[in-house]
Protein backbone atom coordinates (compact mmCIF):
# COMPACT_ATOMS: atom_id res chain seq x y z
CA UNK A 1 0.00 0.00 0.00
CA UNK A 2 0.99 3.66 -0.55
CA UNK A 3 0.65 6.06 1.68
CA UNK A 4 0.54 9.77 1.08
CA UNK A 5 1.15 12.70 3.75
CA UNK A 6 0.83 16.37 2.61
CA UNK A 7 2.23 19.48 4.27
CA UNK A 8 3.01 23.13 3.62
CA UNK A 9 -0.38 24.66 3.62
CA UNK A 10 -0.86 27.48 5.02
CA UNK A 11 -2.48 31.47 4.99
CA UNK A 12 -0.75 33.95 2.85
CA UNK A 13 -1.33 37.50 1.38
CA UNK A 14 -1.68 37.92 -2.54
CA UNK A 15 1.63 37.72 -4.16
CA UNK A 16 3.24 35.55 -1.42
CA UNK A 17 4.19 32.06 -2.11
CA UNK A 18 4.48 28.50 -0.47
CA UNK A 19 5.62 25.21 -1.10
CA UNK A 20 3.55 21.57 -0.41
CA UNK A 21 5.18 18.87 0.16
CA UNK A 22 3.69 15.45 -0.46
CA UNK A 23 5.61 12.68 1.22
CA UNK A 24 5.14 8.99 -0.23
CA UNK A 25 5.68 5.75 1.19
CA UNK A 26 4.99 1.79 0.78
CA UNK A 27 5.20 0.31 -2.77
CA UNK A 28 6.27 3.81 -4.30
CA UNK A 29 7.91 1.74 -7.04
CA UNK A 30 3.99 1.26 -8.26
CA UNK A 31 3.30 4.59 -9.12
CA UNK A 32 3.18 5.51 -12.55
CA UNK A 33 1.59 9.38 -12.65
CA UNK A 34 1.50 12.06 -9.11
CA UNK A 35 0.07 15.04 -8.79
CA UNK A 36 -1.65 18.31 -7.48
CA UNK A 37 -5.41 18.73 -7.14
CA UNK A 38 -7.67 21.32 -5.50
CA UNK A 39 -11.12 21.83 -4.36
CA UNK A 40 -12.82 25.12 -3.21
CA UNK A 41 -16.18 25.21 -0.97
CA UNK A 42 -18.98 24.81 -3.82
CA UNK A 43 -16.81 24.15 -6.76
CA UNK A 44 -15.72 20.59 -7.69
CA UNK A 45 -12.05 18.87 -7.67
CA UNK A 46 -9.49 20.19 -10.25
CA UNK A 47 -6.64 19.32 -11.13
CA UNK A 48 -3.29 21.64 -10.63
CA UNK A 49 -0.30 19.74 -11.83
CA UNK A 50 0.91 16.60 -12.43
CA UNK A 51 3.83 14.68 -14.16
CA UNK A 52 4.88 10.70 -15.05
CA UNK A 53 6.78 9.81 -12.36
CA UNK A 54 8.93 7.63 -15.34
CA UNK A 55 10.02 10.63 -17.15
CA UNK A 56 10.70 14.68 -16.99
CA UNK A 57 7.06 15.16 -18.77
CA UNK A 58 4.79 18.04 -16.77
CA UNK A 59 1.50 18.99 -16.84
CA UNK A 60 -0.21 22.41 -15.64
CA UNK A 61 -3.86 24.07 -15.45
CA UNK A 62 -4.37 26.82 -17.51
CA UNK A 63 -4.90 28.85 -14.53
CA UNK A 64 -1.58 27.84 -12.94
CA UNK A 65 0.90 28.31 -15.65
CA UNK A 66 3.54 30.51 -15.48
CA UNK A 67 3.29 30.62 -11.13
CA UNK A 68 3.04 27.31 -10.08
CA UNK A 69 6.21 24.29 -10.53
CA UNK A 70 5.48 20.83 -9.52
CA UNK A 71 8.74 18.30 -9.13
CA UNK A 72 9.93 15.42 -6.94
CA UNK A 73 12.80 14.11 -5.23
CA UNK A 74 13.43 10.14 -6.00
CA UNK A 75 15.73 10.14 -3.22
CA UNK A 76 13.06 11.35 -0.81
CA UNK A 77 10.17 9.81 -2.23
CA UNK A 78 8.11 13.35 -1.71
CA UNK A 79 6.62 15.81 -4.08
CA UNK A 80 6.46 19.15 -4.37
CA UNK A 81 4.33 22.35 -5.26
CA UNK A 82 6.31 25.51 -5.48
CA UNK A 83 3.45 28.58 -6.07
CA UNK A 84 4.36 31.57 -6.39
CA UNK A 85 2.37 35.08 -6.72
CA UNK A 86 -0.89 33.48 -5.23
CA UNK A 87 -4.26 34.96 -6.03
CA UNK A 88 -6.77 34.59 -3.79
CA UNK A 89 -8.51 32.58 -5.98
CA UNK A 90 -6.21 29.74 -5.48
CA UNK A 91 -7.57 29.62 -1.91
CA UNK A 92 -8.42 25.66 -1.96
CA UNK A 93 -7.69 22.75 0.15
CA UNK A 94 -5.12 20.77 -1.70
CA UNK A 95 -4.41 17.01 -2.25
CA UNK A 96 -1.54 14.79 -3.25
CA UNK A 97 -2.59 11.98 -5.37
CA UNK A 98 -0.78 9.27 -7.13
CA UNK A 99 -2.50 6.43 -9.45
CA UNK A 100 -1.26 2.88 -10.11
CA UNK A 101 -1.94 3.18 -14.52
CA UNK A 102 -0.64 5.04 -16.99
CA UNK A 103 -2.98 8.08 -18.23
CA UNK A 104 -3.15 10.22 -21.33
CA UNK A 105 -5.46 12.57 -18.88
CA UNK A 106 -3.16 13.12 -15.73
CA UNK A 107 -4.82 16.60 -14.95
CA UNK A 108 -8.17 14.38 -14.82
CA UNK A 109 -8.48 13.41 -10.59
CA UNK A 110 -11.27 10.57 -11.12
CA UNK A 111 -8.62 8.04 -11.85
CA UNK A 112 -6.45 8.96 -9.11
CA UNK A 113 -6.69 5.62 -6.58
CA UNK A 114 -4.59 6.88 -3.77
CA UNK A 115 -4.74 10.05 -2.06
CA UNK A 116 -3.50 12.00 0.97
CA UNK A 117 -5.51 13.74 3.68
CA UNK A 118 -4.87 17.60 1.99
CA UNK A 119 -3.41 20.69 3.19
CA UNK A 120 -5.47 23.92 3.20
CA UNK A 121 -4.14 26.89 1.27
CA UNK A 122 -5.86 30.19 2.09
CA UNK A 123 -4.45 33.52 0.12
CA UNK A 124 -6.11 37.03 0.94
CA UNK A 125 -6.31 39.89 -1.29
Amino acid sequence: QVQLVESGGGSVQAGGSLRLSCAASGNTRSIRHMGWFRQAPGREREGVAAMYTSSTSTYYADSVKGRFTISQDNAKNTLYLQMNSLKPEDTAMYYCAARNSFTFAPLSPGGYNIWGQGTQVTVSS
